[in-house]
């Protein structure tokens, strides 16, 4: 009868797991395609020239670990063979894992790490802090290493103001802790030097150990300048890192902690711009409510404005002399209408408008007031209200006298 697909992965896991030299195996081979999930649990593949195997190990295991392995570096690991069962992979369950040849190293790192640290070396209250626009940067690493062409790659997109000077050094091997103090010092040497960058790119533990030489250690902590410290990945610190006033993750990380962004300046001075036009503004509006005031007050102050006031009284008192001269004229006017009205009802022109006429004797121009002044022939002159005209007498007759 055939086996499922389940039933043969199942009969194999078991059979692994029955023969006691494969629950407790220790296998030596280099770390290849290390992988930490965020569940804490690690994940890498062991190989040598002919093989490779899966390796899984669990968080609970991981976290005894003094520092994760990196790839390429080889080790002894303890643990059991089994199959997950899901993919049917064969695969080794790890509980142990020594690095080969490092773990003295480790001892060695630790010891001095702690003596350092217990001299103050690596305190919070040593760290400078670092210049917010640095004009010059000094770089300690190797002139051929990725890690500078990351750094001025860095740099020239960031902050390209900056002036890089390299301080060359080797970074690896017995000959490199001498030559970084070496470069450490020449850069101090100078005054024009404002942060200090010291940099290598990833490697193993023995690779990266000229950064946790105690003379690195102590030359970064003397520093004159402030340090940024860029070494290895993320995952790698050394003593170099903790004496360091800022500690980068990797080299581009300490290009870009060491400057600020010019995209971000941009912003900032744009931003500052505008805030600056808004506060002239407003002190100009202020300076010209100010100045409007003063003017106001020398107005009210000065003699032209008791002048303008002087000239309007005078204009007042002017309307005021016309209106009342006009209003005795008025008066004046009416008064000489009403004595002319009185001369013109006691006028002859008045009597002559009635229907009366003034007699003159032609003679010797004579009023004529009574019949008794005239004689039958006498020529007379007679004036009535639209002119004169002449008349004869042709006889005359006295009024007859009436008595009551």
């Amino acid at each position: 009868m055939p086996y499922t697909v389940s039933q043969l992965v199942a009969r194999i896991s078991e059979t692994l797991e029955m023969d006691p030299d494969l629950g407790d195996v220790q296998v030596e081979g280099e770390i290849s395609n290390f992988r930490r999930a965020s569940s804490g649990h690690c994940y890498f593949t062991l190989k040598d020239a002919g093989a490779e195997l899966r390796c899984v190990m669990w968080q609970s295991a991981a976290q005894k670990l003094l520092a994760l392995p990196t790839d390429g570096e080889r080790v002894l690991a303890h643990g059991r063979v089994g199959i997950y069962e899901q993919r049917g992979a064969l695969q080794l369950y790890v509980d142990r894992l020594e690095q080969k040849g490092v773990g003295l190293l480790y001892q060695e790192y630790e010891r001095l790490k702690g003596r350092l640290e217990a001299e103050g070396l690596f305190d919070a209250e040593r760290k400078r802090p670092l210049p917010a626009f640095p004009r010059r940067i000094g770089v300690v690493t190797s002139p051929g290493a990725a890690a500078l062409r990351d750094i001025l790659r860095v740099l020239s997109r960031r902050y390209p103001l900056a002036e890089v000077l390299l301080s060359p050094t080797l970074v690896q091997g017995d000959a490199a802790p001498p030559q970084i103090v070496a470069a450490l010092e020449a850069l101090n040497a100078r005054e024009d030097v404002d942060v200090i960058l010291v940099a290598r790119g990833g490697g193993s533990l023995e690779d990266l150990w000229a950064f946790n030489d105690e003379r690195v250690a102590r030359a970064v902590a003397g520093s004159r300048i402030p340090v940024v410290c860029g070494v290895g990945h993320e995952t790698d610190f050394s003593l170099a890192d903790f004496a360091a006033d800022y500690r980068a993750p990797t080299p581009s990380a300490a290009a870009e902690v060491a400057t600020p962004d010019r995209s971000e300046l941009r912003g900032q001075v744009m931003a500052l711009a505008g805030r600056l036009s808004l506060a002239m503004g407003a002190a100009l509006a202020r300076r010209r409510d100010t100045l409007a005031e003063e003017e106001r007050a020398l107005r009210r102050l000065s003699p032209t404005a008791r002048l303008e006031q002087a000239r309007q009284r005078v204009d007042d008192l002017a309307a005021r002399s016309t209106e009342l001269l006009q209003r005795d004229l008025s008066l004046w006017r009416e008064r000489l209408a009403g004595l002319g009205g009185r001369l013109e009802s006691v006028s002859p022109l008045g009597t002559l408008e009635r229907g009366y006429a003034v007699v003159r004797r032609r003679a010797d121009g004579r009023l004529v007031r009574s019949v008794a002044q005239v004689a039958a022939g006498d020529e007379l002159e007679v004036r009535v209200s639209d002119g004169e005209f002449a008349a004869t007498v042709q006889g005359k007759r006295e009024q007859e006298s009436t008595s009551v």
